[in-house]
């Protein structure tokens, strides 16, 4: 069910749900709100039309679909290097499965019962906060940037520590580069929280919730690097403020 418009639209949303009538009625929500819409029943559909079409501004998931979960296609998408801004849009508004979902890299997590005018709120957002990322050249090979023994690519998002694969999600890689972007800076929990998702995001935690998601994400970073280094300490807490990545020790 392909928008008319999508050639031309600065905001092409690919929609997944398997409840045909909620999927038409919210791709005419939100074509009714100036987007252009393409709907898919699953995820296969949804890998076909990639193949063709890689070029969606934002995607939007049901948690629950039929032969592959929600999260199965989230990462059937990274997995062909697509990085879309994904969010999962869902009837189970439950903490664990908002975790889950922002640690596999989405940027939000709607209730669907919160409407037509709040969901295409949110995708404005995502897909404004995705236009303003700069782009990246692709015609010579990537110099990667090294700090001490980390390495950080940007184009194909990966960071290796003393020569090893991390093994990071999109947002934890988001994370690390805004440390390391901001080396012996504290940058404060809400930075860190904004650069996982976006500006003035917030999760059903209450107005301080993010300083548990920030901590959370942070433990689960350095449990990464500690398992290939154990001496790791380069992500320094500042109790109250935020985090910094250590500078390089001179030799």
């Amino acid at each position: 069910m392909p928008s008319t418009t999508w050639e031309t639209s600065n905001n092409r949303v690919m929609l997944v749900d398997d409840d045909e009538l909620y999927l038409e009625t919210m791709m005419a929500e939100l074509e009714d709100r100036g987007f252009a819409v393409r709907g898919f029943p699953d995820g296969p559909s949804l890998f076909k039309e990639l193949e063709r079409t890689p070029d969606a501004d934002a995607l939007l998931l049901d948690w629950t679909l039929p032969s592959m979960s929600g999260i199965d296609v989230l990462s059937g998408v990274r997995d062909r290097g697509i990085d879309v801004p994904v969010a999962f849009l869902t009837g189970r508004a439950l903490v664990d499965y908002e975790h889950i979902a922002l640690d596999r890299g989405a940027v939000d997590f709607i209730d669907k019962l919160r409407g037509a005018d709040i969901i295409a709120q949110r995708l404005s957002r995502m897909v404004v906060g995705n236009r303003r990322r700069p782009p990246v050249a692709t015609a010579e090979p990537e110099a990667p940037m090294v700090c001490g023994p980390l390495t950080l690519w940007q184009r194909s998002p990966r960071i290796q520590w003393r020569g090893a694969d991390v093994g990071l999600t999109i947002t934890e890689y988001k994370v690390i580069s805004l440390l390391v972007a901001n080396i012996g800076k504290p940058l404060t929990y809400r930075a860190i929280y904004d650069t996982m998702h976006y500006a003035g995001f917030m999760a059903g935690y209450g107005a301080d919730g993010y300083l548990v998601n920030v901590r959370s994400a942070l433990k689960r970073v350095r449990k990464k690097f500690m398992a290939l280094d154990p001496a790791f300490g380069e992500i320094e807490n500042y109790a109250g403020v935020g985090y910094s990545w250590r500078r390089p020790e001179r030799v």
